[in-house]
């Protein structure tokens, strides 16, 4: 509310009349310095009054002249804390109550009522520099935060957000930090986890249970264990990394043996970003996306030269990076000559399961993984992951939405009922909806183990009882044998609530549109291309063209069916794909073809009698395994360790001065690679370089996506594209695509709050869900007074 709107609310009495007002602001104003700075700033113009916390935001009642008060309301909204985020402001006039001084109130439970919640913050410049000072009483003290920077999310139990609320509530603050956290003019006034050396919590080193170091001694020998190429399991924010010398191919082998990940690219940590642009190429936005408060690991092009070991990202031309983002990370990593300029930083757990986050847990589950434990006893409450990204045409394009994201919200133009959606088994995040917010979670994982269920469990309960919801929807995918949906189904049958599925691929479409504000009254044409999804006629779909708003979709285009011999073996062996499409393209099984040499004569046999009867061979109109067949095809990977493996080390291949395209059949309703496959294997025989095949099989995609929207866009007289789905995380493709979409006059919609894998499901399942429940009541309405009238 500008100057003119106080002038209206309050009348016309002179400035220099004594005027009232009470204020409510929603949004993220808790734990992020809002009350110091009303505080601050009521002193600064005069105003009397108070400010406080309450379970639905912040409730200000003030006195002041006109002319202080318009001043006051202006500053709260244009002046807000960096890490605030005002969504609602609403003044009310009110009679002045005569108020003396201004005062900061104790926080106030109001039953049902909820509000945004801050996500964990990285160590702020103010922080970071005391840190390494030797005159300050918290130098190199591990935990040390203030309003601005810190854990949030992970340590906060219930709302209001005040320090019994939190894991820091065992910890009783020093006479010098209850000062400062008493004190609204101290950057650490109310900052719930403030501590120092004297009063918080601290970190020591164990080896196979015995502690053999504390505070910085400790520091100091994980620092040389580093050095020594041994692995370390280090608790952090969110849960427990493993560690280890990044540019020692003795620790990364071990660390992939103990943590049975064979080839799935670990992430790192670097210093600074003079020491990331030593090992990888940097644009401008992918530096401000590393130093950003979040701190997500971004996607980086490896420089040649880099001392990384290549088994950090085995078969690809990138390197996924952070920068640290708490003071023990600034503390552990710190540059020094002989010390490691790459950590890797990969979460703690074996392969697939949730990261630990409990002191014992870790010293059960790791004990095989680590040779030490840099533990601290500051408990965390929420496992959250590291948020992972990519940089798309200059601005952020997530691939996993975790710590420094979640929770906070996706704001959408309707209101929602209480909605719980569930997501999908891979990747699984779940979304709950209240009023305009859409609460997507932390990352939870694949739900392929009781471990990961229990935590998927856990972060539903956690979520409804924080933002006050209990769901009367669930909304879930529409695979019957995913846990999710087996969770949602049998919670809507013990409570009877209503249960809602989706498709997986029209919720895709409908999470990209719902990030970006459509009203949805304008259906657009939506590429979703991934690995897996259930599809209405009971196969599996995964390369489809829809027309979609957020109730309905129709399906004008799809990739052709080609059946998946050995079902889920398939999968994990792609050279079953490519034997399938050989076979599907009347093409011999030709021994001199890579795929044909990845097995034996004998179950090769099998599969040719599972494709001749269909036989365990589900049908699929995948995108994702198109990939993968072509990349068996041409000699790349047969065999997969981790998802999408086999397309990903495609697109490393591919040769970016190739221009040439493979063509695809495009009929009245489906798209055939037929003429691609042989198009391919002739290149093979004549000895084409495979990245040059990589290339044409891209460009052929990113030719036919373009031709079939304009044959869509033509014939429903539509202009708009939303992309979505795993496969849009191939950077080449997408770039492509894009590119000639915008020729061919197409707005183009991508992600960029939310994953275009699965990650991102569950925001499309809730905003289709809660527009099929409102459609239905209006349609009950209607005829409910049709029936009246007649």
């Amino acid at each position: 509310m500008g100057v003119i709107g106080i002038l209206k609310m309050i009348g016309s009495k002179a400035v220099s009349d004594l005027q009232g007002a009470r204020i409510h602001i929603t949004g993220v104003v808790q734990g992020v310095g809002f009350r110091p700075f009303v505080y601050g700033l009521a002193t600064r113009l005069g105003i009397t009054g108070w400010v406080r916390n309450t379970s639905a935001g912040v409730k200000i009642e003030v006195d002041g002249s006109l002319e202080a008060l318009t001043a006051f309301i202006n500053a709260l909204q244009q002046e807000a804390p960096p890490l605030a985020q005002i969504d609602e402001f609403h003044v009310q006039k009110c009679a002045p109550n005569g108020f003396s001084t201004f005062e900061i109130f104790h926080s106030e439970t109001i039953a049902d009522a909820f509000q945004p919640i801050s996500p964990d913050v990285s160590l702020c410049s103010d922080c970071w520099r005391e840190l390494l000072d030797p005159e300050d009483r918290r130098y190199r003290y591990p935990f040390i935060n203030c309003t601005n920077c810190g854990p949030r999310f992970t340590i906060i139990k219930d709302i209001p957000y005040d320090r019994p609320s939190t894991t820091m509530a065992p910890f009783i603050m020093c006479p010098d930090c209850a000062s400062e956290y008493g004190d609204p003019l101290d950057r650490r006034f109310h900052a719930q986890p403030v501590a120092c050396p004297v009063c918080g919590p601290q970190i020591w080193l164990e080896v196979d249970g015995d502690r053999l170091a504390e505070r910085e001694q400790a520091l100091q020998t994980a620092r040389q264990l580093l050095q020594e190429g041994r692995i370390l399991a280090v608790k952090g924010l969110g849960g427990f990394h493993l560690a280890c010398d990044a540019t020692n191919p003795e620790a990364v082998a071990t660390l992939r043996r103990r943590k049975l990940r064979v080839d799935k690219p670990f992430a790192l940590m670097m210093p600074d970003l003079a020491t990331v642009e030593t090992h990888c190429y940097l644009q401008p936005a992918e530096r401000s996306a590393l130093e950003a408060r979040q701190r997500p690991i971004v996607i980086l092009d490896r420089r040649p030269e880099s001392s990384v070991v290549r088994e950090v990202a085995s078969g690809q031309d990138t390197m996924g990076v952070m920068l640290p983002y708490t003071p023990l990370h600034v503390l552990l990593i710190e540059p020094e000559p002989g010390f490691p300029q790459a950590l890797v930083m990969t979460s703690g757990n074996l392969s697939e399961e949730p990261i630990a986050i409990e002191n014992e847990e870790a010293r059960k589950r790791l004990s095989d993984l680590a040779d030490a434990f840099l533990m601290h006893d500051r408990c965390i409450h929420t496992r959250c992951d590291d948020a992972v990204m990519r940089i798309f045409d200059g601005a952020a394009y997530p691939l996993r939405r975790s710590r420094g994201y979640a929770p906070y919200p996706v704001h959408l133009p309707w209101e929602n009922p209480p909605l719980l959606a569930v997501g999908a088994e891979l990747k699984n995040t779940f979304c709950i909806t209240r009023g305009r917010y859409a609460f997507l979670s932390h990352h939870i994982g694949d739900l392929e183990n009781y471990e990961t269920l229990c935590s998927f469990e856990e972060g539903i309960a956690h979520f409804e009882r924080l933002f006050r919801m209990r769901p009367e929807i669930l909304a879930y995918d529409l695979h019957p044998d995913y846990l999710a949906t087996r969770y949602a189904l049998k919670r809507a049958e013990r409570e009877n609530l209503t249960a809602i599925g989706v498709q997986h691929h029209h919720a895709h479409v409908a999470a990209c549109m719902a990030e970006h504000g459509l009203d949805g009254e304008q259906p657009v044409i939506g590429v979703s291309f991934d690995g897996t999804g259930y599809g209405d006629d009971g196969t599996i779909w995964g390369g489809e063209f829809l027309v979609a708003n957020y109730r309905d979709y129709e399906r004008p285009f799809h990739l052709a069916y080609i059946p998946m011999a050995g079902g889920e073996a398939a999968v994990r062996q792609p050279w079953r794909l490519a034997l399938a499409w050989l076979e599907r393209a009347d093409l011999e099984w030709d021994e001199n073809l890579p795929p044909v040499l990845a097995s034996s004569a004998k179950v090769r046999h099998i599969v040719r009698r599972q494709l001749e009867l269909g036989l365990n061979s589900p049908l699929t109109s995948s995108m994702g395994r198109l990939f993968d067949a072509i990349s068996a095809l041409v000699g790349v990977r047969q065999r997969i360790n981790y998802e999408a493996q086999a397309a990903i080390e495609l697109e490393a291949r591919v040769d970016p001065d190739e221009a040439a395209a493979y063509q695809f059949a495009i009929s009245e309703d489906e798209v055939d690679p037929i003429p691609v496959i042989h198009a391919i294997v002739a290149d093979l025989r004549a000895g084409l370089d495979i990245g040059r095949i990589s290339a044409q099989f891209h460009n052929g995609v990113a030719d036919m996506v373009d031709q079939v929207c304009c044959l869509i866009g033509k014939r429903y007289g539509l202009e708009e594209v939303a992309l979505s789905g795993g496969v849009w995380q191939n950077m080449i493709l997408l770039t492509r695509v894009v590119q000639r979409l915008h020729k061919s006059g197409f707005a183009v919609y991508l992600h960029r709050q939310v994953p275009t894998n699965d990650g991102g499901l569950a925001l499309g399942q809730a905003v289709v869900a809660a527009h099929r429940l409102a459609f239905s009541l209006q349609t009950s309405t209607h005829s409910l007074k049709s029936k009246a009238d007649s």
